[in-house]
């Protein structure tokens, strides 16, 4: 393939993700006939249903998904949600799902957080790029350790939990002293955020922002190209990263799991009882054969 065709190829599958806060009356039966759709029409993801909105990560081929995007935005409850679109040479998901959850991101705090009512100040990549390189602000991480090890933005403070639930009390014991700073926070997509600076807002913080779009809409805005994100990003499908810093900055944070070398990939152990997910280099994953621990290489090994 020469350079012009190279340069004319046209991936034949997308990858869309999105979500939107809006009152679903009767999510379970909303469920049922949107994953029989999602059959239907032969895309596969994962998509969370609940009273308060929709939140889902799907793949298909362009036919499919720009089909998805209109039927669902022909519902006048969603239709001004936000499409990332990525795309594809395959699906990244294996099946379909459609799930009926209490929450779109299990936070379970006691008072209610309605994103359309409070939440911080939504900055764009540009904005939220200048801010980032005041002096006086201070970068909170709004996803899990293990997402931070793989990439983040530079100078950003990792959030010791690893689970989303972790984060009100985490807070409440971390981040007290800043409360009268300049906080900016962001997460892959952005609707994490959209209920972690709520709940920082009720908790007395007085000026918090989130990435709009998060972390995959800053890495494709052509005139930051993610600069300032060092590693890769975290994606929760088959492809488990993706690059975000499109410079010659560009920069590897991770660490292999085995030998602590520089690393930013991350395989699943071969063992299928741990399926533990780790950074691994190449080297490490050809020596200890795609397993986590040499105890479960042993387990694997003994039958």
């Amino acid at each position: 393939m020469n350079n012009e065709q190279s340069q004319s190829h046209q991936p034949p599958y997308q990858i869309l993700l999105y979500y939107k806060f809006v009152t679903i009356p009767d999510p379970e039966s909303f469920k049922d006939e949107h994953l029989q759709y999602c059959k239907e029409l032969g895309v596969k993801g994962r998509i969370l249903i609940a009273s308060e909105g929709i939140n889902g990560t799907i793949s298909g081929t362009v036919e499919q998904t720009e089909a998805y995007m209109r039927h669902m935005k022909a519902n006048p409850l969603f239709a001004d949600m936000v499409f990332k679109v990525d795309p594809a040479e395959e699906h990244a998901f294996r099946k379909i799902f459609v799930r009926h959850r209490e929450e779109l991101v299990t936070f379970r705090v006691d008072e209610e957080l309605d994103p359309n009512v409070v939440s911080g100040k939504r900055l764009s990549p540009k904005e939220f790029y200048e801010t980032l390189q005041r002096e006086d602000v201070i970068v909170l991480d709004g996803r899990t350790d293990y997402e931070y090890d793989l990439g983040h933005f530079r100078n950003a403070i990792r959030p010791d939990v690893d689970s989303f639930r972790e984060f009100p009390e985490w807070i409440r014991e971390n981040m007290g002293q800043f409360k009268d700073k300049t906080i900016l926070t962001y997460c892959t997509g952005g609707i994490r955020c959209e209920k972690l600076t709520g709940f920082m807002m009720k908790e007395g913080f007085q000026d918090v922002a989130q990435l709009e779009g998060g972390i995959v809409t800053y890495g494709k805005d052509p005139e930051v190209q993610g600069k300032l994100f060092d590693g890769k990003c975290y994606v929760f499908d088959e492809r488990i990263s993706v690059r975000i810093n499109n410079t010659d900055e560009d920069v590897v944070v991770g660490k292999c799991h085995h030998c602590g070398k520089p690393a930013d990939t991350f395989i699943n152990c071969a063992n299928d009882a741990c399926h533990l997910q780790h950074i691994c280099c190449e080297a490490c994953e050809e020596q200890h054969h795609g397993f986590c621990s040499t105890s479960c290489e042993e387990t694997v090994a003994a039958g």
